[in-house]
């Protein structure tokens, strides 16, 4: 395991460590879009790959000896809550994952960034946890867990990855803050660190049950809600021929900040959705929220319909 300055940081020191310009890596697609730039900025192609249901469609992913230079080298996947569509990787899925990469020395990068808050069924094994053949990269950090500025992560590498990405860390910025390792360290080991996940697993749980519920209220028929299972945010999927990007434009002037979901987008055009984050929000302010959303979406339907 090797502390870093977050998540963004394991990926960016894994791509140039792994990867040469030229080759090949896999990202959901839509997907975190700044680990496709930092793929991009080592000269690497970024073969973007649907995300169903299931999560990853790992049966699309390209065959060994695809172009370009015999096909990927990395995959990049978000398995606990894939963002932003929150779909989990089914297990399934993960073992295919796990013999795809296997057959081509691939490797997975698995970025864990919101698996501490989980509020439905039982968390599946990791990939990492699964891996037998050293394959797996798993990163996480604590920075959603605790509060952003918090510029601590991990990654937990194969063992031959160990020595050059520690050498790449050096090279970059010598090390993670020693001050704030140790005053992380003594919250866990005191125990505080597994009581706040506790209290704010409750709490967020609650936004999000407001949040659902606040849906259902307002706009059963009009959204469906996605990936509600665990994380921080949800999706509501558009029905009907709503435009996401009008919707995400009305609200703003709503005064509700929503996110299209074809931000996250990097090949064709898919369903149209909205990304909506709750943990920040009282549930007065959620519900307050999706009114002004079903005002926007109403104006939004009415101006389509008389043009």
């Amino acid at each position: 395991m090797v502390v870093v300055n977050g998540s963004q940081q394991a990926a960016d020191l894994l791509a140039r460590v792994w990867l040469d310009p030229g080759d090949a890596a896999v990202v959901e697609d839509p997907g975190y879009p700044e680990a496709a730039l930092a793929l991009r900025a080592y000269g690497v192609y970024v073969l973007p790959s649907p995300v169903d249901a299931e999560g990853l469609a790992v049966e699309r992913l390209p065959a060994a000896g695809d172009p370009p230079l015999g096909g990927p080298r990395l995959v990049y996947v978000t398995p606990s809550h894939q963002f932003p569509t929150g779909t989990v990787l089914s297990l399934r899925r993960r073992l295919e994952l796990l013999e795809w990469a296997a057959a081509r020395g691939a490797l997975v990068v698995e970025d864990d960034y919101d698996s501490e808050f989980r509020y439905e069924g039982r968390p599946l094994e990791s990939l990492q946890g699964l891996d037998s053949a050293g394959l797996v990269a798993y990163l996480g950090s604590f920075s959603t867990a605790l509060f952003p500025p918090l510029r601590i992560g991990y990654a937990v590498l194969p063992p031959a990855l160990v020595e050059p990405f520690v050498a790449a860390k050096w090279l970059a910025d010598r090390q993670t803050a020693t001050l704030d390792q140790q005053v992380l360290a003594d919250f866990i080991a005191e125990g505080h660190f597994a009581r706040h996940l506790r209290r704010m697993g409750r709490l967020y749980r609650q936004r999000r049950d407001a949040l659902l519920g606040a849906l259902h209220e307002h706009l059963a028929g009009v959204v469906e809600p996605g990936g509600s299972g665990a994380g921080l945010h949800l999706v509501a999927w558009l029905r009907g021929e709503l435009d996401e990007s009008s919707v995400a434009e009305a609200a703003a002037a709503n005064g509700v900040g929503v996110y299209p979901v074809s931000r996250f987008r990097l090949g064709s055009p898919g369903r149209p959705g909205l990304l909506l984050g709750y943990a920040a929000l009282e549930a007065s302010q959620i519900r307050a929220g999706t009114r002004q959303l079903a005002s926007a979406i109403a104006g939004v339907t009415a101006s389509q319909s008389s043009s």
